[in-house]
């Protein structure tokens, strides 16, 4: 789409436009990051994290200096972070006066080719706009693509070819279209062999300025991926300087992070002693990284409701809330899932499909038991009556004998108890989840992915992808507040093994 500037019907200082442009770019990208940026205080339930829209040019600048904290971060801790192209809301009055306006343009350019001669200035812009953008795709390697394109879209040329009525649109599109084939991602090959379908100037122009728009995407979320390796030390560092300015100004701003590590440390001592051997009356010492994992840990079974959350996890404090919920999600679906290989026996072990069928109409029972809405006594009890109608079916299928009616009851009520937080199937589930997250945690410096304890094989790609995304958000917490840490840790332990 032409830019505004270009609009005959517009004047003024081009310098100061740019300016103001600049500055309200950079006011959009403050209000954006402030919506998207969790606070502790936006309620106690959180919701699935939304996708973060910002424009290329914002995101560009952002990585460049690293100039904004939040989005640094998101960037560096979401690695399903992609840059979206913005849509203005339906009914909007922006997408009104937008609508509008395009419609406008290219109504008149559609007039200005209709004129006799045909009247190009509107056109020669566009491809001057076109121009710019497929010079800004070509990487430093691309200088016989660069050399081409300078001269087939010279702009001098073309104006004189516009003036002496010899100017080829059709020819140029051609040119254009080709050469945007040669510079897009493969999902974009569709698209681009539309446009080469297309033989109407105004349409085809219309839908080159689209596929651009689509273009400039994909390039910004590739330029993305190369940058983020580079971006971890200077983000790591960014957020380092900044949290202590503001410890500077907050000299208690690390109380709730200290007393997070000092329960952890208490709780491992308690568990220790109560574990030690009779000859030794002394509980085991305690390593700095091990009473560390254990602390993340107790991040995912957190009261948030009635418990101040740690000063240093707080940016990620809806993403900790999120994986808290997934992880008791499979807790339960996988008590579930061992409840009913437990009850029927050996006959539907080896029957294809049909723990993957069995797991998915659990997984929709239990969608939205993290809402307030959502009754787990009442989801549990149809969960029990589904089960049994499908292992009936499924077992009668096979030849069979078919499901008692002692056994559905006994399922059915093992089913129901598994609510229950002294479940014995359900306590031995969590526990083996626990384990495998904080194994994960200290096998991921090592790039070894910990054994999967038995019973989780029917959720081991939601538990090994949960892993990865808890293992990687711990270790770059690590990394920016490794400092304070160290000094907290050492005055816990010191402090404790000195009471010893």
């Amino acid at each position: 789409m032409p830019k505004e500037e270009d609009h005959p019907e517009r004047g003024g200082d081009k310098e100061s436009k740019e300016e103001r442009t600049q500055d309200a770019r950079e006011d959009t990208v403050r209000k954006r990051i402030r919506a998207n940026t969790p606070s502790p205080h936006r309620g106690n339930t959180p919701q699935a994290s939304p996708p973060r829209f910002v424009s290329v040019e914002e995101l560009m600048e952002t990585a460049k200096g690293v100039t904004n904290m939040a989005l640094a971060h998101e960037i560096m801790v979401n690695h399903e972070f992609q840059v979206k192209p913005a849509e203005l809301p339906e009914e909007s009055l922006e997408r009104k006066v937008k609508e509008i306006m395009h419609k406008a343009f290219w109504d008149c350019l559609e007039a200005q080719l209709k004129e006799d001669p045909p009247t190009y200035g509107h056109c020669i812009k566009l491809l001057a706009e076109i121009k710019e953008t497929l010079l800004s795709f070509l990487l430093p390697g691309h200088g016989r693509l660069r050399t081409r394109i300078n001269e087939v879209l010279d702009l001098a040329l073309i104006q004189q070819q516009a003036e002496n009525g010899a100017l080829d649109i059709s020819q140029l599109s051609k040119f254009i279209v080709g050469m945007m084939g040669s510079l897009c991602a493969p999902c974009r090959d569709e698209d681009i062999n539309k446009l080469k379908e297309s033989t109407d100037i105004v349409p085809l122009l219309k839908a080159i300025f689209s596929a651009l728009d689509l273009m400039k995407v994909d390039m910004a979320n590739f330029a993305l991926t190369s940058i983020r390796p580079h971006l971890m030390q200077q983000s790591v560092e960014y957020e380092r300087s900044k949290f202590q300015e503001f410890l500077e100004k907050q000299p208690n701003a690390l109380d709730y992070t200290e007393k997070w590590l000092e329960d952890t440390a208490r709780c491992l001592r308690e568990a220790g002693a109560d574990g030690s051997s009779a000859a030794s009356s002394d509980p085991p010492s305690l390593l700095p990284v091990d009473v560390h994992n254990h602390a993340y840990l107790r991040l995912l079974k957190w009261d948030h409701a009635s418990d101040p959350f740690p000063e240093t996890v707080m940016m990620d404090h809806v993403r900790f809330q999120e994986m808290h919920q997934e992880a008791e999600q499979l807790v339960l679906l996988s008590t579930v899932l061992l409840i009913i290989y437990t009850t029927t026996g050996e006959a539907i072990s080896g029957l294809p499909g049909l723990m993957e069928t069995l797991k998915n109409t659990v997984n929709v029972m239990l969608a939205d038991m993290h809402t307030p809405s959502f009754s787990a006594q009442e989801a549990l009890a149809t969960i029990g009556e589904k089960l049994c109608v499908e292992l009936s079916q499924c077992l009668s299928q096979h030849g069979y004998s078919p499901f008692s009616a002692d056994r559905k009851s006994t399922l059915r009520g093992q089913i129901s108890a598994s609510i229950q937080p002294d479940n014995t199937i359900r306590k031995l589930m969590e526990s083996r989840v626990q384990n495998y997250l904080l194994a994960s945690l200290e096998s991921s410096q090592h790039k070894t992915p910990p054994s999967l304890p038995g019973g989780l094989a029917p959720v081991s790609k939601e538990l090994k992808e949960l892993a990865v995304r808890f293992s990687r958000l711990v270790n770059f917490n690590k990394l920016v507040f490794s400092p304070f840490y160290q000094k907290i840790l050492h005055q816990i332990l010191s402090a404790g093994e000195s009471q010893t």
